[in-house]
């Protein structure tokens, strides 16, 4: 019964304001209807059947001291006057008990209470389908037979409120789904265009139009999105200018310790030698971003070729990976980006594999394309699955650039695959070691 309440549970906003609008408002209904069925309905409907017993009451009384010969006459003007039919008789009553009309209950107590005998009141269905109502009423040692339809009623305030609540329901329903719909739309719009922020792509600017409160809100979005891309780009540019101006003293600081070999220790030239090296490779990765976050034009590609290149390529640092082509799997994307995140992935795949072997996957799926890059080696605890995507982050600190990369490579992986609506993430591979899975959607943002 909790995971039954749990589904069906509204958990959206648009579902939670509008069960909230409608629970509420039915409840003032109900109580209003209740109010009014107690305070009016019913005493209305109980002097109604005061009113009908009495007139049934003094008829019987009236019959019965009647000479035989006008009884006929009484009985007409009984039928056209007020609707009762009424007959002397000695059959059982005929039809059936019925409860579900309060005022029937209420005339069967008040004929009881006025006659003090126990007054039943059936029911039959007569050929026309019309609803009659029967009562035998004990008069003079004589049994006198009522019958009305139930048209004799006149009214029936309970169909009338039945169908005043139901229209209402349905009233509050429409009413409640229209307002809170109206209310959680521009709400959509903004969570869309804040993700598409959150990407790097810079979202179509919202409307600004409708109330006050949302026409600020979207005027004041519109103008965040564009002062986020503005910094984005300002971020990329400045990356790509202190990358390319570090590499002209680089390039003289190399100059100069080759100058210097001849007469300074060789093992302290060695060293530097490599930490420029390794600066050089750094520079090299933040220029390679900006050019890779600037973009060129998505074209229609099959992801064999390039999970193929990126192979053939990881194969050359000497260790065996597991590759074989599949079907065909045609997408529009920007072919530098994704091998550069596969060359990423399989380059941490080689390196913390141990030589035990690195294997490549993809697989269709309805929503688009997932890639997989598959190693054995130690494997990332759960806790730091996501750290590891952090700047400079490595699992060992102990390790050197050397032995353990940058720090860079999955950081630029994921920023490189968010910003074009991709999804990067690790998970444990059964058997031990790394699943990183890419999922490149069908259709994509644009960036």
């Amino acid at each position: 019964m909790k995971n039954l309440l749990q589904r069906w549970w509204p958990k959206t906003l648009y579902a939670k304001t509008s069960a909230t609008l409608a629970a509420t408002t039915l409840l003032f209904l109900l109580l209003t209807l209740i109010t009014i069925g107690y305070l009016i309905v019913i005493p209305v409907a109980k002097r109604s059947a005061e009113d009908l017993a009495a007139l049934m009451m003094v008829s019987a009384q009236t019959w019965a001291e009647l000479p035989p010969q006008t009884r006929p006459d009484f009985e007409l003007e009984l039928e056209l006057n007020h609707g009762l039919f009424m007959y002397q008789t000695t059959s059982p009553l005929p039809g059936e008990e019925t409860r579900l009309l309060p005022y029937i209950h209420f005339l069967q107590d008040s004929l009881t209470r006025r006659s003090n005998q126990s007054i039943t009141i059936k029911q039959t269905i007569s050929d026309d389908g019309t609803r009659w109502f029967w009562t035998d009423i004990p008069v003079n040692e004589r049994v006198v037979r009522f019958g009305f339809t139930l048209a004799r009623l006149g009214p029936q305030p309970p169909l009338a409120a039945l169908i005043v609540f139901t229209l209402g329901i349905a009233l509050v329903l429409l009413t409640a789904l229209l307002l809170v719909r109206r209310l959680t739309r521009p709400l959509a719009r903004f969570a869309k265009a804040a993700d598409e922020i959150g990407r790097g792509v810079t979202p179509k600017p919202l409307p600004e139009a409708g109330p006050v409160e949302l026409l600020q809100l979207a005027r004041t979005f519109n103008h965040m999105a564009l002062q986020v891309q503005e910094l984005l780009a300002d971020r990329t540019t400045m990356l790509s200018g202190i990358a390319h101006d570090l590499r002209t003293p680089l390039a003289r600081l190399g100059l100069t310790l080759e100058m210097l070999r001849p007469q300074a220790d060789a093992q302290l030239v060695a060293e530097a030698t490599q930490d420029i090296q390794e600066m050089e490779h750094l520079i090299s990765q933040y220029l390679q971003l900006g050019q890779e976050l600037a973009g060129d034009s998505p074209e229609p590609i099959d992801i064999r070729d390039i999970i193929d290149r990126c192979v053939i390529d990881a194969r050359r640092m000497g260790t065996d990976i597991d590759w074989t082509p599949g079907d065909p799997c045609l997408l529009t994307l920007q072919p530098l980006v994704l091998t550069r995140i596969l060359a990423n992935l399989l380059q941490n795949a080689v390196r913390y594999s141990d030589g035990l072997g690195v294997a490549g996957e993809y697989r269709r799926t309805p929503e688009g394309c997932v890639i997989k890059v598959l190693d054995r080696g130690p494997g990332i605890p759960e806790a730091e699955r996501e750290t590891v995507f952090r700047p400079f982050y490595r699992l060992d600190p102990s390790r050197s650039s050397s032995s353990g990369g940058s720090g860079l490579g999955l950081a630029i992986a994921r920023q490189l695959a968010q910003f074009h609506g991709w999804r990067l993430s690790l998970v444990a591979r059964p058997g031990g070691g790394t699943e990183a899975c890419i999922e490149i959607p069908t259709f994509q943002s644009p960036a």
